[in-house]
């Protein structure tokens, strides 16, 4: 069984867009150790076009439980920083990130 969870508030989806957008991205093909903790998207009506598309993203807890790793399809990785890992990771899930 999956868990699955809408955030639905405007101001937590565009902190949450905020958070990933301004990351420190890179161009970067990772393989990481086991399968993703969660799997977040974002709906993304490009401007320059009709076209309705969905932003995916698969995010991975790090070992040591401070920040969280993100991989997209377009093979590009980004480590948050603990604050945006926390702020991030309590509007995806609503619980502290450090139990």
């Amino acid at each position: 069984m999956k868990n699955f969870k809408e955030v639905t508030k405007k101001k937590q989806v565009e902190k949450a867009k905020d958070i990933v957008r301004n990351a420190n991205w890179e161009n970067e093909k990772v393989e990481m150790a086991h399968y993703a903790d969660y799997h977040f998207q974002f709906p993304s009506n490009n401007s320059d076009s009709s076209e309705y598309k969905i932003a995916s993203y698969l995010l991975w807890i790090s070992p040591n439980g401070e920040n969280l790793e993100i991989v997209t399809d377009s093979e590009r990785y980004v480590k948050l920083t603990k604050q945006d890992s926390a702020d991030l990771y309590d509007i995806l899930t609503g619980e502290a990130l450090m139990k």
